[in-house]
């Protein structure tokens, strides 16, 4: 059972900023640049990167994305309090 997860994030406002950072990052742009182009959290200093958290650190919608997904994924639009997210989950233990 994973109780670790090492994510990156994008945030924006939008639904629709939304699903054109989802097309990008799937078809071809690099996560990360992205992440310091378009996201509204100051983790895209680091390209998105929230380093290691476990469950209850996160929002409930953002943790339940993060953690059904496996190294390498990236999550569709993922609407909390905050806005948007688009998680990519770097690794997991």
């Amino acid at each position: 059972m994973v109780t670790q997860v090492n994510a990156s994030h994008i945030l924006v406002k939008t639904e629709q900023e939304a699903n054109v950072t989802y097309y990008d990052v799937t078809h071809g742009k690099l996560f990360e640049d992205v992440a310091k182009e378009r996201s509204l959290c100051p983790s895209k200093k680091n390209g998105g990167n929230l380093g290691w958290f476990t469950r209850g650190r996160m929002v409930k919608e953002f943790e339940n994305a993060a953690f059904s997904l496996r190294k390498g994924e990236i999550s569709r639009p993922i609407k909390t309090q905050f806005g948007w997210h688009i998680i990519k989950v770097l690794d997991a233990k």
